[in-house]
């Protein structure tokens, strides 16, 4: 099946980061969101992107021109009918996700694959809400998404190997390299991962250390680009509680305790960059 339209449900930090390069691959995109307003948002984020690409000549005026009018801003999931696969991007919220793909199923084409840009919950559970479980697939991009190459490529129990190679080689189009993961809550990345951040908010709360002192251990002492609290609040603090519960629960070991301090900020809405405050304050 070729895919002419692509369709994202959510049109935030993540969504509209895949529909950007989605647009950027030549296809017709379909940004979704459930107000005008977040749409508009996630557009006006695009545009200022691209134009900091023309800005470092990495692409002419009429490039970007070319891809924002490949993108389509929708408030209603019904226009998903037009599209020939489906990401969703929605907050990392089970029973969220759960009714978006219930509606997806009925609004879709019966052909149509249904993928989830989740980045813990189990693929199945998420495909078990729909009439075609060998249809439905995580596609979990990295954040930012225009930056980052990879894409873990998430098999769900029923998933059919011509679901899972058609959204391998559409993770290539895009210009990702693709990693093949099996469905465990977390994955690999986030299993991983979010341990890793928790056991850094674990450092905190017992004040080992400062959050300055933490990530800069980790950034010279480990080489990473960014230290773990500093990406906490990258990702929102909201969303490293929600993955760390998922596996907490998937698992029910407990070495994935979320740490009482990260359940703490996220209960005060400090949730990181996006609200102006998280283990770091952000003008």
């Amino acid at each position: 099946m070729e895919i002419k339209t692509f369709g994202v449900v959510g049109a935030g930090q993540m969504g509209n980061g895949i529909a950007q390069v989605a647009a950027m691959s030549g296809l017709n995109v379909i940004m979704n969101d459930i107000k005008e307003e977040f749409v508009q948002r996630g557009l006006a984020n695009i545009t200022k992107l691209l134009g900091k690409s023309v800005e470092k000549g990495k692409m002419d005026a009429a490039e970007k021109d070319a891809v924002i009018a490949r993108i389509r801003t929708s408030v209603s999931l019904k226009d998903m009918a037009d599209a020939d696969f489906v990401v969703e991007a929605a907050t990392e919220n089970e029973t969220l996700k759960f009714n978006i793909f219930k509606e997806l199923d009925d609004v879709c084409k019966p052909h149509v694959i249904l993928s989830s840009n989740t980045s813990s919950i189990p693929i199945g559970r998420i495909a078990a809400q729909t009439r075609r479980p060998d249809k439905v697939i995580g596609m979990h991009f990295m954040n930012p998404v225009p930056v980052m190459r990879l894409v873990e490529v998430i098999r769900g129990l029923a998933t059919s190997e011509e679901t899972f190679k058609t959204t391998w080689d559409l993770s290539v189009k895009f210009g990702k390299t693709p990693a093949e993961a099996n469905d465990f809550p977390g994955f690999i990345a986030n299993r991983i991962l979010l341990p890793m951040i928790n056991e850094a908010v674990y450092c905190l709360y017992h004040h080992v250390g400062t959050p300055e002192a933490i990530d800069t251990v980790m950034k010279l002492g480990m080489n990473h680009p960014m230290g773990p609290l500093a990406l906490a609040d990258l990702i929102g603090l909201d969303t490293c509680l929600a993955i760390m519960e998922t596996l907490y629960n998937g698992f029910k070991d407990s070495k994935y305790r979320p740490c009482p301090l990260l359940r703490k900020y996220v209960e005060a809405g400090w949730l990181g960059r996006k609200t102006g405050r998280g283990f770091y304050v952000y003008e």
